[in-house]
C-alpha cells in the first residue's frame, strides 16, 4: 500500500473540516499545533495522536476528558530541546520526572518526543537536536515505566526531514514540501 496515510493538522477547526471532507478511511488524523486546554474537547472526535503535549496541566486536561468519554488519547511530549524562549516545550532535564507523573493519568498514553528546532536554512544545523531528542527518548525507555511506549520521535520538517530521519525520526511534517508554502490569511481547504 502507498500513499499518504498519517495527515497532520495545526488547527482544530481546519482539522474538523478536511475530516469531514476526507473521513478516517484508513487515515491517521495527527494534532500537530499548540492545543489550548479550552480545545481539548475536541480532539476525541477528529485526532488518533497529539504531537504537542508541553506541559503536565494540558496532559491532565487531556486525561480528564479521556475518563468522562471512557477513552484514552496517544500523545507525543513536546520537548524544547534549543531552550528558546519563542519555542514551546517541556525542559529536556524535566522530561524523564514528568515521565513518571504522567504515567499516572491514565487517559493519556504516552507515545514518544516531539521536537522543533531553531529555525536554519542549513538542515545538518538542526542534527545536534535531533540526536539529543533521540537519546533523550533512549533514556526515557530504559526507565521502564508500565504503560509508558516511546516509539515515535516526531522531528524533521520539509527542509530537515533526511537529516532527521538520519537521526531516527518516525514521524515528519513536510506539508511545504507537498503543497508549498501556507499563505498568510488563507484558510486552506480539500478538493
Amino acid at each position: 500500500r502507498t500513499g499518504v496515510r498519517f495527515l497532520g493538522e495545526n488547527k482544530v477547526q481546519e482539522a474538523r473540516d478536511k475530516i469531514e471532507t476526507l473521513g478516517h478511511n484508513g487515515l491517521e488524523w495527527h494534532f500537530i499545533g499548540r492545543l489550548q486546554k479550552n480545545k481539548v474537547k475536541f480532539i476525541f472526535d477528529l485526532f488518533d495522536l497529539i504531537h504537542s503535549v508541553d506541559n503536565s496541566a494540558l496532559a491532565e486536561a487531556i486525561h480528564k476528558k479521556a475518563q468522562i468519554r471512557g477513552s484514552h488519547m496517544p500523545i507525543l511530549l513536546q520537548v524544547n530541546m534549543s531552550g528558546e524562549k519563542s519555542k514551546l516545550g517541556m525542559d529536556p532535564l524535566d522530561v524523564p520526572n514528568e515521565i513518571y507523573k504522567l504515567a499516572q493519568f491514565e487517559g493519556v498514553k504516552i507515545r514518544g518526543l516531539m521536537t522543533i528546532p531553531p529555525h536554519d536554512s542549513n538542515p545538518e544545523n538542526s542534527r545536534p537536536y535531533y540526536a539529543r531528542l533521540r537519546e533523550l527518548r533512549d533514556t526515557c525507555f530504559n526507565l521502564n515505566v508500565p504503560g509508558i511506549q516511546m516509539g515515535e520521535l516526531s522531528m524533521g520538517m520539509s527542509n530537515d526531514y533526511e537529516v532527521a530521519v538520519e537521526e531516527g525520526a518516525t514521524l515528519v511534517r513536510v506539508g511545504t514540501g507537498l503543497f508549498g508554502p501556507r499563505l498568510s490569511g488563507r484558510k486552506d481547504t480539500v478538493g
